[in-house]
């Protein structure tokens, strides 16, 4: 018995599914069970990388999505419509999903698993996070046995590529990204990534699998990197660290979760640290697992390409099975419970923040003694330059609480002596 696929976009990654799908020798065999019966494409004129027969390529996605021939439904025309509406009607009529969407899946996840359950099909999202990095697998069945702590990830490649060059060549973030903009590395709109948006949408996910509940996307505290400066990036490498944009979710005492995306100062002994240029890497802590960390290329046709693939094989098996009484328990999503995610103000972290100040005496102890005054310990205070008439101080603190640590900057800010706090960043 084949098994007919609807693909619903032939761009970057659709054209990478369709050329592993339509070349298949050296692959797994299951993959010669598979057709690429209809394709939704935009324009049908349009040139191609991959030739299909006449009458495969269409305009018309939602009779592709509605079409009693077809199995399994593949979505990667990205964005949020029609892919969302083209989803909801394929699994509708009876048809498994296999996605790379996740803007769709973080913000409509619940509504999307909640119609696959009732219609009692799958909808898998591999692909949809850290590209070719098999991340949603092992936390739903590899590390099912484990009580997951951390998740933390470098989960976009702009930004990574972006910051290490910053690191590597001590250019300023504008000229960087014009740069990587025209190497089509950033879009010409670079917000999504540069703002942490994207990061935000996968970490949600991450974040609702490693932790068994669902996540309201405005729960996710995002923020980017376009305050990060070449300063900033200098004075992190004289600390022992390196910057970079940190996708986190973590369980607190309290059972809540913190999640949160953020530019970070690293420990360089840290194994994110060593994750440069467009890579991306997600490190996992859980007990009894201790630390694994999975790395590979974020994006791209290939790697996204894999994953999606990979989603399909497992359908494939699934359906060979013929049990298809009811869903299969670790490849289903049967998450209800939305989970608590605690307030920014509540984190507790390390903090980095920059000072410039009149050069006077005494300012340092002012500073010391508003921080004294909020519990806000401090691990190192130096006085880092001086520019023109203006000093230049640095702190690092020990762990605080996020609250406490901003009600502090807020009385140092009121201070005569303090011209301005250019930076302020969090330390893992």
């Amino acid at each position: 018995m084949g098994y007919k696929i609807g693909l619903l976009g032939l761009g970057t990654v659709g054209t990478g599914t369709a050329e592993i799908l339509l070349n298949c020798e050296g692959r797994h065999p299951l993959l010669k069970e598979l057709e690429i019966y209809r394709v939704g494409v935009s324009s049908i004129d349009k040139p191609r990388q991959v030739q299909f027969a006449p009458g495969v390529l269409t305009t018309d996605l939602e009779a592709i999505a509605t079409d009693p021939a077809i199995d399994i439904i593949i979505e990667v025309i990205g964005g949020l419509e029609p892919a969302r509406s083209l989803i909801l009607k394929a699994i509708a009529h009876g048809k498994h999903v296999v996605t790379a969407n996740k803007a769709v899946i973080s913000r409509y996840g619940d509504e999307i698993f909640s119609a696959a359950n009732q219609a009692g099909v799958y909808v898998m999202l591999e692909a949809s996070v850290g590209g070719g990095i098999p991340i949603i697998h092992p936390l739903k069945q590899s590390l099912g046995g484990n009580r997951i702590q951390c998740v933390t990830g470098i989960v976009n490649g702009t930004t990574n590529y972006i910051l290490t060059r910053m690191q590597e060549e001590k250019g300023e973030f504008e000229a960087i990204l014009a740069d990587a903009q025209a190497l089509g590395y950033a879009e010409a709109d670079p917000s999504a990534d540069v703002d942490g948006l994207d990061a935000g949408d996968k970490i949600a996910i991450i974040a609702s699998l490693a932790f068994g509940g669902r996540i309201r996307l405005k729960d996710v505290h995002c923020e980017g990197i376009r305050h990060v400066s070449a300063t900033e990036i200098a004075y992190a490498d004289k600390l022992g660290f390196v910057i970079k944009l940190l996708a986190i979710a973590k369980s607190n005492p309290d059972s809540s979760l913190s999640v949160r995306v953020h530019p970070t100062l690293v420990p360089k002994n840290h194994p994110l640290a060593s994750i440069n240029g467009v890579y991306n890497a997600v490190f996992i802590e859980g007990e009894p697992i201790g630390q694994i960390m999975l790395y590979g290329r974020g994006a791209g046709a290939g790697p996204t390409a894999s994953a999606v693939v990979g989603d399909i094989l497992n359908l494939v098996g699934i359906l060979k099975s013929g049990d298809a009484s009811e869903l299969h328990p670790l490849l289903s999503c049967s998450h209800e419970v939305y989970c608590e995610i605690s307030p920014i103000d509540e984190l507790v972290t390390r903090f980095y923040a920059r000072f410039l100040t009149k050069d006077r005496p005494g300012v340092i102890g002012k500073i010391g003694t508003c921080f004294g005054d909020r519990n806000v310990s401090l691990e190192s205070i130096v006085q880092a330059d001086i520019r023109g008439d203006l000093a230049e101080i640095v702190v690092v603190t020990h762990d605080v609480r996020e609250g406490d640590f901003r009600q502090a900057l807020a009385k140092i800010g009121s201070l005569e002596a303090i011209e301005s706090i250019p930076s302020i960043l969090r330390v893992l």
